[in-house]
C-alpha cells in the first residue's frame, strides 16, 4: 500500500517444476475506496493458499513503477527478497487479466465525500 503498509499472501508450498496455471483471485470488499479483500491462490485450479489485503489504494500508483511480469524491476512486493533474486527463470507463456462487472459499489458516496472534504480543511 504504497510502501505505507504490505500484506503478504503466500501459498502453502512451491509452483511444481514443469508448466502450470497459476492463478490469482481478488474479492474486493466493496462499500466504498480502498477497501481490503480476499486473495485465494491456486495452481492448475487446486487451492494452494489466501489470506487478505486489508486496504487498497484508491486514487494513484507510483509514477516511478511498472507492472513487472517474472521479476521486479522497481520497488519489490516482499521484504524477504531483492531485485536480483526476484528474477524468475522459468518460461512464462502467457498472462490473462479478467475483469468481472464493476457494479460501481466502489464509488464514493456522499458521507465519504463529506468526511473527506471536512479532513482536508
Amino acid at each position: 500500500m504504497l510502501g505505507l503498509e504490505m500484506f503478504y499472501v503466500g501459498a502453502e508450498r512451491p509452483i511444481p517444476v514443469g508448466k502450470h496455471q497459476v492463478r490469482m483471485e481478488f474479492a474486493y470488499d466493496g462499500g466504498g475506496l480502498a477497501k481490503g479483500g480476499a486473495v485465494t491462490l491456486y495452481y492448475d485450479g487446486e487451492k494452494v493458499g489466501g489470506g487478505r489485503v486489508e486496504r487498497t489504494i484508491p486514487f494513484i500508483f507510483s509514477a516511478d513503477e511498472t507492472t513487472d511480469l517474472g521479476r521486479d524491476t522497481g520497488t519489490c512486493v516482499a521484504t524477504d527478497y531483492d531485485l536480483k533474486s526476484s528474477r524468475f527463470a522459468g518460461t512464462i507463456n502467457w498472462v490473462q487479466i479478467d475483469l468481472k462487472k464493476d457494479d460501481q459499489d466502489h464509488y464514493i458516496s456522499p458521507e465519504e465525500r463529506f468526511r473527506v472534504a471536512m479532513t482536508r480543511q
